[in-house]
């Protein structure tokens, strides 16, 4: 338990608050021009969710240096706003999510140059599972190799029923390398996970929410954006809660899913004990017993 000491105090850290960001930090349809990786915060009853908009529609939102450069950006910024209660990740491109890897930038490497961009891929991933905030993954169409590995590091994936997905490197002499062949053991279990890569399988939406792959599969509309309307209704779900004890409880599952339970049951007393203090707590308590429904601030 002494070795899960500093990953306890890691969560500590990365939960204190920090100094909001103003709407000024989230580009508008406008100011996005011709951006691959564009941020919208919602108002009105959706006041707390942001979307991560993928249009890279030329090359099917693949994962290329200025569309992962972008990616990167956004996430270091919308990190530190406390307003963001949801993180949702959809795309502009019909049909798509995300292709993966980008072959025609990756042809043009040599192997070193691969070596290091993979990296940097698998560091892109980390700090979308690291996000504090919850994030969901709207599959309205192909999530292959990178881009079902994107959406594994999402705490949540909704997938349209007739999105195709798979690790698909095996088929092209590769092997997934942002995170594929830890996140999806951790999704699937071993042996199903050992199945799907070795053999390089696609799914359908529906197959991959019977092994569990995805939370909610939806029938497909004539918009193409089936996936996303039920990946906001899932945010909505989430944005009436207190939004430090989502993000504890968040710390709390990925930072003991990394230890024994011993030391689990230790991390998740010291998120505990972080949310007792806050208004939140005082204000859920007192809507229970005055009967009426919370309102929580985030303090």
């Amino acid at each position: 338990m002494q070795r899960a000491l500093p990953r306890v105090l890691r969560v500590l850290r990365i939960l204190r608050p920090r100094r909001p960001l103003g709407a000024r930090h989230c580009a508008s349809d406008a100011a996005a021009g011709g951006r691959e990786i564009q941020v919208r915060a919602l108002a009105g009853p959706d006041r707390g969710i942001t979307e991560i908009l993928m249009n890279r529609p030329h090359a099917r939102n693949a994962l290329g240096h200025i569309f992962v450069k972008e990616l990167f950006e956004a996430l270091a910024l919308l990190r530190e706003d406390q307003h963001v209660r949801v993180l949702l990740f959809r795309s502009g491109v019909k049909g798509v999510f995300c292709a993966g890897a980008d072959l025609k930038e990756r042809e043009q490497m040599s192997p070193v140059e691969v070596g290091v961009f993979v990296q940097r891929l698998r560091g892109l991933m980390n700090e979308i599972a690291a996000f504090p905030a919850p994030t969901i993954a709207a599959m309205d169409g192909f999530a292959l190799g990178g881009g079902l590995e994107l959406a594994l590091a999402c705490d949540l994936r909704v997938a349209a029923s007739s999105a195709v997905m798979g690790l698909i490197e095996t088929t092209r002499g590769l092997l997934p390398g942002a995170g594929g062949t830890q996140r999806l053991p951790r999704c699937l279990g071993v042996a199903l996970a050992k199945e799907l890569i070795f053999t390089g399988r696609r799914l359908s939406g529906e197959q991959a929410h019977q092994l569990g792959l995805v939370n909610h599969a939806v029938p497909q509309n004539e918009e193409g954006d089936a996936a996303y309307h039920r990946a906001r209704a899932l945010a909505q779900e989430i944005l009436p809660q207190a939004p430090i004890a989502v993000r504890l409880g968040k710390a709390a599952i990925d930072r003991g899913m990394e230890v024994d339970i011993a030391s689990g049951m230790a991390i998740e007393g010291m998120c505990y004990a972080q949310n007792i203090p806050t208004q939140d707590r005082l204000e859920g308590m007192a809507a229970f017993r005055e009967k009426r429904a919370p309102k929580f601030v985030g303090k």
